[in-house]
């Protein structure tokens, strides 16, 4: 049937941070130039960036950098008279809806812990009424010391969000925790932050990315799956309060941030990956390109040539596991979501598999139309009909999925 005769499809989220206006904090340490992107990727997001330094910040970048970047005001001093009042440090937060340090040096957030206000950043800190979050960095003793982990179990019971720190090479040249957040990770976290809960407390199992079946040692069968639609719904599910699971075939993706990632090569891998933790599962998410067939002859050696020009190798097939249907069956079967990539008939093929599979939703696509992109345009099929999805980056159709199936999960 003609996708003319399907309802309009539905619009998708406005840019990430549109309309958001965030209090931008740099204390002093060596990761404050990592700041200057981050303000550019938010401000790109949608962000209005208000940016404020403590005197020790200033000694590793400068406001006028900032001021570029931003397109604001800079503030430093607790007595700037640019304020008609003088009171910065009220009216600054007043209308935000995030403040964010970063970096957040050990010794700021004592601070913070102790409700300490002896300069401009502190004290809105204090005044503030909206959310507060600190990217912790510094040196990896400093993190691990007793007073430091006591002042990081304090904020975190006065609410404040404590985005990372990360483990890796430090400018000290030592190694350990305390590294800074990468300014992708920090604006995912952000992102995150302000986005909606639907998901809260619920548990999402997902596949993503090819399987690829031996033929010999070096040698597989596999498909052109990229997993960029997977790794961008695990994002959103993650963005929305679940706890997530990510099963996945070999890619060249970075795992999401605070996603379990399971790595497996073969469907019956993920299979067996995926039914160990399918009875944990509030929602199953069966995204993953899985190979319908392995090859049950498979060579333990590389297979070599006859040197005639012939002598192809004869392969024997043998069916995978269905790991969708599995997850279905289960007499306790999580809340399954399948996906469906044609290459014709997309609404019959893809609401026949619906059937087959005995699942509430499928998700369709044309695989000729999205495959290896970052955009990508779905219709989703369940008891009620066909619901296309506006298309868009992949990223932003994974995060309208998700709103989609938790809608559904919850009646």
């Amino acid at each position: 049937m003609s996708p003319a005769f399907f309802p309009t499809p539905s619009t998708l989220p406005t840019p990430d941070l549109a309309g958001k206006r965030v209090v931008l904090g740099l204390t002093g340490g060596v990761a404050c130039y990592k700041i200057a992107e981050l303000t550019r990727r938010m401000i790109e997001r949608g962000a209005t960036v208000d940016v404020v330094m403590t005197d020790a910040a200033t000694q590793f970048i400068t406001p006028v950098t900032m001021q570029a970047l931003s397109g604001r005001p800079v503030f430093v001093d607790a007595w700037d008279a640019r304020m008609d009042n003088n009171m910065a440090h009220i009216n600054l937060t007043r209308g935000a809806d995030l403040v964010l340090i970063a970096p957040a040096s050990a010794d700021f957030m004592a601070k913070l812990a102790h409700g300490m206000a002896n300069d401009l950043l502190s004290t809105l800190c204090l005044a503030r009424p909206c959310p507060l979050a600190v990217v912790p960095a510094m040196n990896r003793e400093m993190w691990e010391k007793p007073p430091t982990q006591r002042n990081v179990a304090q904020l975190r019971a006065d609410g404040i969000s404590i985005l990372g720190p990360d483990s890796g090479d430090q400018a000290c040249g030592e190694t350990g925790d305390g590294r800074m957040l990468e300014p992708a990770d920090i604006l995912a976290e952000v992102i995150s932050l302000f986005s909606p809960k639907p998901l809260a407390g619920k548990t999402v199992l997902l596949t993503a990315g090819p399987t690829s079946e031996p033929v010999d040692p070096v040698r597989v069968l596999t498909n052109r799956s990229s997993g960029k639609t997977g790794y961008a719904l695990a994002q959103a599910a993650k963005e929305a309060g679940a706890h997530v699971t990510l099963v996945t075939g070999t890619t060249g993706l970075p795992p999401p941030r605070g996603v379990t990632t399971v790595q497996v090569v073969t469907a019956r891998q993920m299979h067996a990956a995926v039914m160990q933790q399918a009875a944990q599962a509030d929602i199953f998410i069966g995204v993953a390109a899985v190979a319908d067939w392995h090859v049950s002859n498979a060579s333990d050696q590389k297979l070599k040539k006859d040197g005639k020009g012939g002598g192809a190798p004869a392969m024997t097939f043998a069916p995978n596991p269905d790991i969708l249907a599995d997850v279905a069956a289960l007499a306790h079967a999580p809340y399954c979501v399948g996906f469906a990539a044609e290459t014709e008939d997309l609404y019959v093929q893809a609401e026949g598999k619906r059937r087959r599979k005995g699942v509430p939703l499928l998700v369709g696509n044309l695989a000729q139309d999205v495959m290896e992109s970052d955009r990508t345009e779905v219709v989703l099929f369940d008891d009620s009909g066909a619901h296309p999805i506006a298309p868009g980056p992949k990223l932003a159709v994974a995060r309208q999925l998700i709103l989609e199936i938790a809608k559904r999960f919850s009646r």
